[in-house]
């Protein structure tokens, strides 16, 4: 193994914010002052190495602090882990929120995916670029990158603004106005008011990651963000604003959302929080397991594995430790609808988790979030930290012997890590790269031991399963989908924003819920299911929104996807970016994939320019099939999906269903 390291130095803050995630070096072997006794042997070796899966929140933790990632600041990380520098480089260079030049320590992420785009982003981004120049330049304070969703669909058109210090601050405009843009884009006037001074520390106390000074709103939780916006920017709207119907008596997953502070305990025991894992404490992992496989409930991240199925084959493996891993890695294009639970209600998924954990024998939960929502996580290091407090986390959870805690790892921009097994990697301080399967994930799963990974809106069902019963449970929605079921509903309706729904509603329920099109405007196209899913037509609004009528229909459900493009959307141009996203998104390890989504996207350039679009979508269907085929994970073999259905079922770059040949509609 190659442990040749560099002769570059980190500067002080890059020490402390290295140090506030490691502590600090206990020697010269790991990156301390030499002293005379480190000449007579080493040591710390293997207990750097079993670290490295603090390899991420390290590199956070520099990037928060100074903006960027140096040699010395990379360098000194590896000599605290004890990792080859090349094989750290490859870890921070797999993550685009990332970055190892040196850049302005503010940067606006401006969304330019399909929902934004159909929601006018393209002329934000040219103004943008007429004032700071092309993305990833700068000559001044703030650079900025056209980024995939954002996950803030429903106020689409959307732009993150991050600016780093001692505790980093944020900023989001949405919907994004041409002035609201100015402002992210225009740095704070005194750097050393967000405790960042040209990349040296503010003070003697400061520290760049981690726990921080208290926050205004509640003094009991620290967190990495700083709760206040970034100067001359308007604060977030309440979560509860992306629910249209919130307060209806008919939820059940969204109840609280705007009915409780997101960041009082208190508020939410108050509306019947913790009574599920009460009863599962009284009823045991047994009866926890029995319940979830009676309720019949499936995954809600696309793939809708049955949960009590993948709960009692974690469980009952002799390995141990068992694991369990929370993916809030929501990042298909279109799916907003876990940052609304983490955000608005986020007791419920801690509580959620530790069921999770007493039911499978698990000790310790990792909740991997994705590095685009800094509210979430502030929320959530904020519950998880106040849940410790009152023995709700930690040895003996209320006072039941049981003993779990929970640990929070920051993505970095990569939507390959919502795939369950590159999340593991990217936990361990790998790249994010998917696995063969077999063996699954509940035989060897993270750090090779036993896990079980669900999403964000697959556990919060665990906690009615639990106080109604598996049984009452089942008997909600259809035979083959019971329970309620989040949709993500943005583009062209009146209303978008996150909705519940029993399954069994239509499609047209849904829009209609939405308060329908515009006047004047009629429906296009559907995306359901995301990039990774499927168009259909505006006259097929009565396809049941369940997972036997999404295969039905020959389309899917996803992650709860429904985007509505207009009649004046530019359906060939969505596709491009859809190709875009998956060739950008690709982690390159296998072929198919790698080069098929490359070549994909060169195609529909092609055509949009005018090209031959017969013998395209000739080469679109052989590049396609050989990812579907070939490809090791779902990006690839769901990359060609949308594009697919866009030819055969809208009658893209031909006969349109029902017209003579000859015609086409782009």
């Amino acid at each position: 193994m190659d442990l040749r390291f560099l002769d570059e130095t980190p500067n002080d803050a890059e020490r402390e914010a290295v140090d506030s995630v490691l502590g600090p070096p206990e020697s010269g072997w790991d990156g301390g002052t030499r002293l005379d006794t480190d000449l007579r042997y080493a040591r710390g070796g293997h207990t750097a190495r079993d670290r490295r899966d603090l390899l991420l929140p390290a590199l956070h933790a520099i990037n928060d602090r100074v903006g960027w990632i140096s040699r010395g600041a990379l360098d000194h990380v590896c000599r605290r882990l004890t990792i080859p520098p090349a094989e750290a480089y490859a870890v921070a260079s797999f993550y685009a929120m990332f970055a190892l030049q040196e850049r302005p320590r503010r940067v606006v992420h401006l969304c330019t995916d399909i929902a934004c785009a159909a929601k006018g982003s393209g002329p934000l981004r040219d103004r943008l670029a007429e004032r700071a120049g092309p993305p990833g330049g700068h000559d001044g304070d703030v650079t900025w990158h056209e980024s995939p969703c954002l996950g803030m669909c429903e106020r689409a058109p959307a732009a993150l603004a991050i600016e780093a210090g001692t505790r980093p601050r944020y900023a989001v405009a949405a919907p994004a106005t041409p002035e609201a843009l100015d402002t992210l884009a225009t740095a704070s006037p005194d750097p050393a008011a967000n405790g960042h001074a040209n990349g040296h520390a503010a003070g003697p106390s400061a520290n760049g990651h981690g726990p921080g000074p208290a926050d205004r709103d509640h003094p009991a939780a620290p967190t990495t963000f700083d709760g206040a916006p970034l100067p001359g920017t308007d604060p977030e709207p309440d979560p509860a604003d992306a629910v249209p119907d919130a307060g209806s008596s008919d939820h059940v997953l969204l109840r609280r959302i705007g009915r409780v502070d997101p960041l009082s305990l208190d508020d939410y025991r108050a509306e019947g929080g913790y009574s599920a894992l009460r009863e599962a404490l009284r009823m045991g992992p047994a009866g926890v397991l029995r319940e979830v496989s009676d309720s019949g409930l499936v995954g809600r991240g696309g793939a809708a594995f049955p949960t009590g199925r993948k709960w009692q084959a974690t469980a009952s493996q002799p390995d141990r430790p068992h694991y369990l891993v929370c993916n809030a890695d929501e990042s298909e294009p279109g799916t907003f609808k876990d940052r609304v639970i983490m955000e608005g209600d986020p007791f419920s998924l801690i509580e959620a988790m530790t069921i999770a954990g007493y039911a499978i024998g698990a000790r310790t939960g990792y909740l991997y979030i994705r590095g685009e929502y800094p509210r979430a996580l502030r929320h959530l290091e904020n519950a998880i930290t106040v849940a410790r407090e009152r023995d709700l986390l930690g040895d003996d959870v209320l006072g039941s012997g049981f003993s779990f805690d929970i640990e929070i790892r920051r993505g970095a921009g990569a939507y390959i890590c919502g795939e369950e097994t590159a999340i593991f990697g990217s936990i361990e301080g790998e790249r994010g790269e998917p696995r063969t399967k077999p063996p699954f994930p509940v035989e060897k799963g993270l750090f090779g031991k036993p896990t079980a990974v669900n999403n964000v809106e697959t556990l919060v069902n665990v906690l009615p399963i639990l106080l109604m019963g598996g049984p009452a449970y089942a008997a909600v929605g259809t035979e083959g989908s019971t329970g309620p079921k989040l949709f993500c509903l943005s583009g062209g309706v009146r209303r978008p924003g996150l909705y519940e729904l029993p399954f069994g509603a239509t499609l047209r329920d849904l829009i209609e819920a939405a308060g329908g099109m515009p006047e004047g405007r009629s429906i296009q196209a559907v995306l359901l299911g995301g990039a990774a899913g499927a168009f259909v037509r505006g006259d097929e609004l009565d396809i049941p929104l369940t997972f036997e009528g999404a295969r039905a229909a020959g389309t899917t459900l996803g992650s709860g996807v429904v985007l509505v493009l207009d009649d004046t959307a530019d359906l060939v141009a969505t596709l491009v970016r859809v190709a875009a996203f998956f060739r950008d998104e690709s982690c390159g390890q296998c072929v198919p994939c790698r080069v098929g989504t490359v070549r994909q996207e060169e195609s529909l350039l092609r055509i949009s320019r005018g090209g031959d679009a017969a013998s395209e979508v000739a080469l679109l269907r052989e590049v396609g099939q050989a990812m579907r085929d070939a490809s090791i994970c779902g990006l690839g073999q769901t990359a060609w999906n949308a594009v697919e259905s866009a030819v055969d079922r809208l009658g893209l770059f031909g006969p349109a269903p029902g017209e003579p040949a000859g015609k086409q509609t782009s």
